[in-house]
């Protein structure tokens, strides 16, 4: 690693955060066996949300009333995303909810030109027609999506709005403060249906643990900082393409760990869904090299 140059080792962090992040999903859906979807939620973001009061004491530079606003604008987003994705993972398989929640990187685009007037190249568009076709051949190949994979597209929806929101929120704001609000909006939001759900204390059993180590110490704190520091060295680019990953991390481990079975369609539909995410991103470059 001391040969590597500073930009070879943010590449190699970069492709570490996706597959970790496709790695939470299975614990997760295992957990959700014995825990409620709002419990697990609140577990992970309030510790989440603590370590990010200490980081933002330490590192704000001052209090930033936008922060604290667009903060529980983007906590609320980010609640309605991890809630939905979270009750698919109850649905359906952990791979077939992290492909789809991948849709997310073509979603953007469009959320964008809606919301901010952006333009959307013909890369885009293309790379959605794509990404469509792999979802309705990863569902079945059905026009009626079931409930667990409903579920994950409204995921990739709400996610696509809070990555949109995100990067306009947070060229105004104090960082670290803006993060620290967003967790703890996530954490309270979630508390609040916890009891609604029926309370707030989990099942301490060994899936619980292996859940909330994985998905808030590794996924969320860790990922987090990783993420941060790793782009300070590569581009937004190149950080794209590597986390298409994450879906891929997903299905492999739901694969040859949990033993979840897709058919041959439902992987050439899995195998759409990321090669239209791709696309979208990188059309032009892959015409260009190719002479298209």
């Amino acid at each position: 690693m001391r040969n590597l140059s500073a930009q070879n080792r943010a590449d190699i962090a970069l492709i570490v955060v996706a597959i970790v992040w496709g790695a939470t999903f299975l614990p997760m859906a295992n957990a959700l066996k014995t825990n409620g979807v709002f419990v697990m939620l609140f577990c992970r973001f309030f510790l989440s949300a603590i370590f990010m009061g200490f980081v933002a004491l330490k590192f704000t530079k001052k209090f930033d009333t936008k922060s604290v606003i667009y903060g529980i604008i983007l906590g609320a987003v980010l609640f309605l995303s991890f809630a939905t994705q979270t009750y698919a993972l109850k649905l359906t398989f952990s791979s077939s909810v992290a492909f789809i929640t991948g849709l997310e990187c073509v979603i953007v685009p469009f959320m964008t030109a809606l919301i901010f007037k952006n333009k959307i190249t013909i890369f885009a568009i293309f790379g959605a027609f794509i990404a469509i076709f792999g979802l309705w051949l990863l569902s079945g190949a059905t026009l009626a999506l079931e409930s667990g994979e409903a579920l994950a597209l409204l995921c990739a929806i709400f996610y696509a709005l809070y990555t949109s929101l995100n990067g306009h929120f947070v060229r105004k704001c104090e960082l670290y403060l803006l993060v620290f609000m967003v967790f703890l909006t996530v954490s309270l939001l979630s508390f609040v249906f916890a009891f609604i759900e029926g309370g707030v204390v989990p099942n301490y059993d060994r899936e619980f643990f292996i859940a909330i180590f994985i998905t808030a110490f590794i996924g969320t704190i860790f990922c987090y900082f990783v993420q941060t520091i790793a782009q300070k060295y590569t581009t937004a680019s190149k950080a794209a393409l590597f986390f298409c990953l994450e879906p891929v991390s997903a299905g492999l481990i739901g694969y040859f760990i949990a033993g979840e079975i897709l058919s041959i369609w439902q992987i050439f539909g899995a195998v759409l869904i990321i090669f239209g995410v791709i696309f979208s991103e990188f059309g032009k470059q892959i015409c260009s090299k190719f002479k298209l």
